[in-house]
């Protein structure tokens, strides 16, 4: 634990992407009573691209983007910035949950990306982007077994994967924890800087005529009426006629969204750009691979475009007791950071030397369904998209997609679909959700530690497909 204390002991807190001499000044603070057709609440992935398609749609619609602190403060400038296609999180959650779908919303998703990246060459938005796929690794034996089962199967499915066995992968990327991997090269997947996603619809925005408040959060939101919605902020009141709630893992003023929800919190560090030599030395110069753990509590990491690595997961990602979001509560703490980067060195032992320039935290929203969870209130006059469960990169424009056309803003046979229409089970009440949470975690721990190996507990949440969890 030294080596990992004293390669931590100059990093700075705060996001690695956020802390950029790009970053835009905030926009002023609402004080005034203003009055708008559509008021979007939070400026992350889902209120930016939703304010974005909403003026696609119909230009000459007038629009308030209001955020409590300022763009990209949330989950969208704190990820890890993997670009996925995935709607549903994996085949197994798709088919449980919404039997019949699996083709549409993989095509939904493909189409989804296609739109994304056409979107940012349009409006000129440099995010970094490398189209490099997926790239998962088996640590142990029982997830090489479990990895070559599921390569075999996508490759009947016709899956454009490739197998690396234990050789081949750490040719690839040189680490010896690595038994083998599987690359998926299918699609348009790959990783991007996600508060330069963030910062430059804010400039498209601006430029389409969308009024954005930073600094404004909301107090209460309340019918106004039969058609209007009402949104108390500190120092002005906004009358809309519809609202688009991008709120996430944050308290929503919507009491439907909190339910659906929790805030499960995960931790993040970055490397200081590598030499030459500590490039070689873990071989990952030749292929920018994005990579993740076929295991419970799975690392994911990148190569950023200044050459340094970011790593998240692992056994560091927590859930609080009573859906507990305050950052000076549980942002910084030690003792995660440490052993993320224990972790680190112990899937790159000849790193020893390298140190962290920067560690950081936030919440990730999840549901019981472990993929986005769209609903709407008062006459369909608010509508939202929460609860991306780590994926929310990419399905977060489709999820503002979705609340755009359940506030009637040109809807589609989408609307029709389980996916949409269905409704997750909502989260137990405390002291049950925070204690069901613990047991799970632990579980998957000792299963990581055991060769894979599921006790009991495991085995009944398989059965209830609530195997899946942080």
């Amino acid at each position: 634990m030294q080596q990992a204390l004293e390669a931590l002991q100059h990093s700075k807190y705060g996001s690695l992407w956020l802390d950029s001499d790009d970053r835009p000044e905030s926009e002023p603070a609402l004080e005034e009573d203003v009055v708008c057709e559509l008021l979007v609440v939070g400026g992350g992935f889902t209120g930016l691209w939703g304010a974005l398609q909403a003026k696609e749609r119909r230009p000459d619609l007038d629009i308030i983007l209001i955020e409590k602190t300022f763009i990209a403060d949330g989950a969208s400038g704190r990820n890890g910035g993997f670009l996925s296609s995935d709607l549903a999180h994996g085949e197994n959650n798709t088919e449980y949950h919404f039997p019949g779908e699996e083709e549409k919303l993989a095509e939904l998703g493909k189409q989804n990306i296609r739109e994304m990246l056409a979107t940012f060459d349009k409006y000129g938005i440099d995010v970094h982007y490398e189209c490099v796929g997926e790239t998962e690794v088996a640590v142990d034996d029982a997830a090489k077994a479990d990895l070559r089962e599921l390569y075999e199967e996508e490759k009947a499915a016709g899956e454009d994967v490739v197998w690396y066995n234990q050789e081949e992968m750490q040719k690839q990327v040189n680490s010896p924890t690595y038994k083998a991997g599987m690359l998926y090269r299918n699609g348009l997947d790959g990783i991007v800087d996600p508060a330069r996603i963030c910062w430059g619809l804010k400039e498209v925005l601006l430029k389409l005529g969308v009024r954005i408040y930073e600094h404004t959060p909301v107090e209460m939101l309340k019918p106004l009426g039969q058609d209007k919605m009402k949104a108390s902020c500190p120092n002005g009141l906004i009358i809309a006629d519809k609202v688009l709630v991008g709120t996430n893992a944050f308290r929503s003023p919507v009491r439907q969204i909190r339910k659906s929800i929790i805030p499960v919190w995960d931790y993040q560090i970055a490397t200081e750009p590598l030499t030459e030599e500590q490039l070689k030395a873990i071989g990952w110069d030749k292929f920018h691979h994005a990579l993740g753990e076929n295991n419970n509590m799975f690392h994911y990491y990148r190569m950023t475009k200044d050459k340094r690595i970011t790593w998240g997961g692992g056994g560091a990602v927590r859930y609080y007791y009573n859906k507990n979001i305050k950052r000076r509560d549980c942002a910084d703490i030690p003792e995660r950071f440490e052993q993320l980067a224990a972790e680190f060195f112990e899937t790159f032992p000849q790193l020893k030397d390298v140190k962290f320039s920067h560690r950081w935290s936030g919440i990730i929203a999840t549901s019981t369904r472990f993929c986005m969870v769209p609903g709407h209130a008062y006459d369909k006059r608010v509508a939202w998209a929460v609860g991306y469960t780590g994926l929310g990169v990419g399905a977060s424009r489709f999820g503002a997609r979705v609340a755009l056309e359940l506030l009637g803003y040109d809807p589609t046979d989408i609307l029709d679909m389980q996916f949409i229409k269905k409704k997750p089970m909502p989260w137990a009440p405390e002291p049950f959700r925070w204690l069901g949470v613990k047991i799970t975690h632990a579980a998957l721990v000792k299963a990581d530690k055991n060769n894979g190996k599921r006790g009991l507990w495991l085995k009944l949440l398989d059965k209830l497909n609530l195997g899946f969890t942080c």
